[in-house]
């Protein structure tokens, strides 16, 4: 057993049953670069980052993702399509295959953190096959001074050995790859993928069930920014609703942009670094994103353009999930340390391609609590054949995939949270206006914006409110730099009788996908459904 680099006094890979092995502990992340670069598995940039490639998962795979279940978990996490349990034993056995599958192998072994807020530090051991992924862990986790690294005790033990295959018959996975959740052992099984993202998301996973359940830390996917006067502001938002964009404000510091913990008047960043998505990225859209890929910065399954290493980001032929990961300090304005105090505001963002919802609306503490259950974004039709309409999106909690409790106890929290703190929460629809996708138009990106700005600033404290017909929400009449005729959705649509149709069909879609909740859903959370109004059919 070779071991090299910094590490504490008594530390050593064997300790997890590996032998024979070359482990090198805590390297810089140019030794790591260099590394990656001489072994041919990446390529440096014209801007000094790495780029290379996941290999076929290029995104996480959430039908491969399991809980071993055990007296921690049986009786507690929400078990269903997204949190699939895994026999105790089965993971014993997987576990020591992969252990031997390691023995004698060069190593990469990185100490690390979670939770930028000292009360709910997490330490954690990652010990990845590939330089590149042991990179992506420095990056993407809180990262401990050497004084921490010499007397470093690890609490969770990532394993992570993307050259390893399960095989279904024997280990119980569902095919060759996996990334398993140990609770009574603290212990991430990931195989079989070189996709980094599932590096991340597990211990997210981890601290989302233990947070809520054992701390009474409110756990939210979402994104954090703070204002000049201390003001934090919560964005929770799926995939293209815009939560990177508007989080990333040059009039604020950014906390963090994915993973956050809120208890008291305290809201923390669990990650130290950022992992944006690259398709079409340009300085004049992400000025903050596009100057962070720089040396020390992760690009996955990017191409050049031909014949150079000048990054090409429109081009997607490998996949559309083309990411980038870099430590926070890679952005300007950020928060030090990543916390923040007192949010005052909170916002849903959700890209309605129907046309429906209003670009702006507050929300009641039983509406909010109702469509964070929801998770509710549509995505626009697209290039395959026989799709015109678009399509509703729902994800509990807007985080669906990393929440191993059930949804009606983040939501809940999230109701205490609100009342007790007096905050307000705002949904922002950054979608369609005057009709659906291919009919009205995508919101202005400036507009919303100055509805943020707004909110933000205390502008729409004292305004009139009406109330949305069928979904029952409070829309301002007037907004700073905003077309008073957009607030209202019904305004914008030539015909009022197809806004009606629509706006009913949605509500519709929120209520069929609310029945699997409900029998989990307190009144005040029932009674925020929207109501189907009688249309003129004439």
């Amino acid at each position: 057993m070779t071991e090299t680099g910094k590490r504490a006094k008594n530390a050593t890979i064997s300790d997890l049953g590996i032998k024979n092995a070359v482990a090198h502990w805590n390297l810089s992340p140019e030794k790591l670069a260099e590394i990656a670069i001489e072994k041919g598995q990446a390529t440096q940039t014209t801007t000094g980052a790495i780029n290379i490639k996941t290999g076929e998962f290029t995104g996480r795979s959430p039908k491969d993702r399991f809980i071993v279940h055990d007296n921690i978990t049986k009786d507690s996490v929400w078990w269903g399509d997204i949190n699939i349990p895994f026999k105790e034993e089965k993971f014993d056995q997987l576990h020591k295959r992969v252990i031997k599958y390691l023995n004698g192998k060069e190593l990469f072994v990185r100490d690390a953190y979670a939770c930028a807020d000292s009360r709910f530090k997490m330490n954690l051991r990652v010990v990845n096959e590939y330089a590149w992924s042991n990179l992506f862990a420095y990056n993407m986790f809180l990262r401990p001074n050497e004084e921490e690294i010499n007397n470093f005790k690890p609490e969770w033990t990532i394993i992570n050995a993307p050259g390893f295959m399960a095989d279904p018959k024997i280990d119980g996975t569902r095919q060759h790859n996996f990334a398993i959740l140990n609770f009574s052992k603290k212990i991430v099984l990931i195989g079989g993928t070189g996709y980094t993202g599932e590096i991340k998301k597990s211990i997210f996973s981890a601290l989302n069930f233990i947070l809520p359940f054992e701390e009474n830390v409110l756990a939210m996917h979402c994104s954090a920014n703070i204002g000049k006067k201390g003001d934090t502001a919560i964005f929770f938002g799926l995939s293209g609703t815009g939560k990177t964009t508007l989080s990333a404000d040059p009039e604020r510091n950014l906390i963090g942009d994915d993973e956050h913990g809120w208890i008291g008047n305290t809201v923390f960043n669990f990650e130290g670094g950022c992992y944006a998505k690259c398709i079409d990225l340009t300085a004049e859209k992400e000025p903050d994103i596009f100057a962070a890929v720089k040396e020390g910065a992760l690009l996955e399954n990017i191409c050049f353009f031909d014949g150079t290493n000048e990054v090409n980001y429109k081009d997607t032929s490998l996949t559309e999930n083309t990411r980038v990961s870099y430590p926070i300090d890679h952005i300007k304005n950020i928060a030090k340390p990543s916390v923040g105090e007192n949010p005052k505001n909170i916002f849903f963002l959700t890209a309605d391609a129907f046309g429906v919802l209003p670009p702006v609306s507050k929300l009641s503490s039983g509406q909010a609590m109702y469509h964070f259950i929801s998770g509710y974004t549509a995505k626009v039709a697209g290039t395959e054949a026989g799709i015109t309409e678009p399509q509703t999106t729902f994800s509990a909690c807007f985080g669906a995939p990393f929440m191993p409790l059930h949804p009606t106890k983040y939501a809940e929290m999230l109701g205490l949270k609100m009342q007790e703190q007096n905050v307000n929460v705002w949904l922002i629809n950054t979608g369609w206006s005057g009709g659906p996708y291919g009919v009205g138009e995508r919101i202005s990106l400036n507009y919303t914006r100055s509805m943020i700005s707004a909110i933000l600033n205390g502008d729409l404290k004292n305004v009139k409110y009406n109330t949305h017909s069928v979904f029952g929400l409070k829309m301002p009449d007037s907004c700073p730099n905003v077309p008073a005729d957009i607030l209202n959705p019904k305004n914008t649509w030539k015909d009022k009788n197809k806004y009606d149709i629509k706006a009913n069909k949605l509500a519709d879609a929120f209520n069929k996908n609310f029945e699997q909740f409900s029998d989990n859903a307190n009144e005040e959370i029932l009674s925020a459904a929207p109501k189907a109004t009688k249309q003129n059919n004439h």
